[in-house]
């Protein structure tokens, strides 16, 4: 066991770190408030070789290992969560889509700009009425000589308003459940019938749009299937086991944020004569705060072994997010009650993180399906 970077994951830490120290941190506030898609932070990621750190250097990626992508994330979500949250689906999900089931000409054609940075993924598979329950779908894709005939909708799209490339998942055989399912790769502004109803407005992950997306007749050609039909289900389970790192990673970097900031005002903030910090029961919260966060990373980089060594990492991951997203919303909380009465106020970053990391808790896989998962495979 070897618990020490490597040279060249120390270099990506800290090449990421400034970047969003310099870039990220002072704009994260006004972030939060517009609730816009940063295109220019988005460029500038790109432009560094974050929108493809996991992809492999043939088709436009930096040929990170998976140590250094969850280092990215985590920093990358340290100064922005909605930003961690754009990257994660972009990569995670959608560019992992293409390059785990994708052929060698969808590829070159799809995840070459994904991985670039010049076109933006997301990942469409859940809908009103299936979220955790994935096969209750009702998106279907009709088979029609050489093409396949969308319609449907779907819900909760990270990424779904400003996407180049959509992973939309459908129903090919209504009666067959889970092995009726496909996915394709769905062109916004190339395909006829693709909708975006509107995006949400959240509690937090600001800057990162979550669309609700409508398909009408959406026709495309049939080359833009991934996979053989049917493959769907276990396709989105494969994606949604590695995706499960990354928001690890994400609650690992939020978690990280509400500490040093808590800390930070801990040294500042002063009642009866002193620093609020020499109080013991403040020592004692930042004590289980930076604990808590290092065994959340600790989960997170077991899980990302795993991945690399090529052996199962079900439970790995599944563990990672569970634990990560529940510390980086416990570690938000201690963080307002270290602040008091401005950790309430938007006057401190304090009510963000916390905002950011509730998100943790719910997508790709809520806490209490991560915990059926553990469970399950725990008793096998």
């Amino acid at each position: 066991m070897d618990f020490s970077h490597s040279p060249e994951q120390a270099q990506i830490r800290d090449m990421v770190a400034e970047f969003v120290d310099e870039e990220i941190v002072p704009v994260a506030s006004e972030i939060d408030h517009e609730d816009e898609f940063p295109q220019d932070i988005v460029d500038e990621m790109a432009e560094l070789g974050l929108m493809g750190m996991p992809f492999p250097e043939e088709y436009g990626g930096a040929g990170l290992d998976y140590h250094s992508y969850a280092i990215g994330i985590e920093e990358i979500a340290r100064g922005s969560g909605g930003l961690g949250t754009v990257v994660a689906a972009h990569i995670s999900l959608a560019g992992n889509m293409i390059y785990e089931f994708g052929n060698e000409a969808q590829k070159t054609e799809y995840l070459t700009p994904l991985a670039e940075g010049t076109d933006i993924g997301a990942f469409a598979l859940s809908e009103a009425g299936a979220g955790s329950d994935v096969p209750s779908m009702t998106t279907t894709a009709e088979r029609n000589e050489q093409e396949y005939v969308i319609n449907g909708g779907k819900l909760w799209i990270s990424n779904g308003s400003v996407a180049d490339t959509v992973i939309v998942f459908a129903k090919t055989e209504e009666e067959a459940g889970n092995r009726g399912i496909s996915s394709f790769i769905v062109r916004p502004d190339e395909d006829d019938g693709f909708y975006v109803e509107g995006t949400e407005e959240k509690l937090g992950d600001k800057g990162c749009p979550t669309a609700e997306l409508r398909f009408d007749d959406l026709r495309i050609p049939a080359d833009r299937r991934l996979g053989n039909e049917g493959d769907g289900f276990v396709q989105a389970l494969k994606t949604l086991n590695g995706g499960r790192i990354t928001i690890a990673a994400r609650g690992v970097g939020i978690a990280r944020a509400a500490f040093e900031e808590a800390r930070d005002y801990a040294t500042e903030r002063e009642q009866f004569g002193q620093p609020i910090g020499e109080f013991q029961s403040i020592k004692h919260k930042l004590a289980d705060m930076d604990t808590k966060i290092q065994a959340a990373k600790l989960l997170m980089h077991k899980a990302a072994d795993n991945k690399i060594r090529g052996e199962d990492y079900i439970t790995e991951a599944a563990q990672a997010k569970l634990y990560a997203s529940e510390v980086s919303r416990e570690v938000a909380n201690e963080g307002i009650q270290i602040h008091g009465g401005y950790g309430y106020t938007k006057d401190f970053p304090a009510e963000r993180f916390y905002r950011d990391a509730k998100l943790n808790e719910i997508y790709e896989g809520t806490s209490e399906i991560l915990r059926n998962t553990i469970g399950d495979r725990l008793m096998q």
